[in-house]
């Protein structure tokens, strides 16, 4: 996989992570509590196994195989830590709506 492959791997895993999160929001507000946990599952799934893509591109890095440093590059890793900043909102508020509920 070349380069650019791997960095739009990242964007991909990344967007459907933060996406299943959101979605897992929405379905809590509707009470369906077992298809959120289904959603934050699947978005704990995306994020491993971007943290895996973003791994192996440090791995590389620290092994003498540097790439030159892309927007694009910079944009995949925006996405991910936005990923994972929603999914801790989203675990943070799901709780919360799963309090309210009782």
């Amino acid at each position: 996989m070349d380069d650019e492959q791997v960095v739009m791997q990242l964007i991909s895993l990344g967007g459907s992570a933060r996406s299943a999160s959101i979605e897992a929001i929405r379905e809590a507000r509707k009470q369906n509590f077992g298809e959120s946990s289904n959603l934050m599952k699947q978005a704990k799934e995306e994020l491993t196994n971007a943290h895996n893509v973003q791994t192996k591109m440090l791995q590389n890095e620290v092994n003498g195989n540097t790439k030159e440093t892309t927007l694009l590059m910079v944009h995949a890793q925006d996405h991910l830590m936005n990923a994972m900043t929603v999914n801790d909102l989203a675990k943070e508020i799901i709780d919360n709506l799963k309090e309210g509920s009782n």
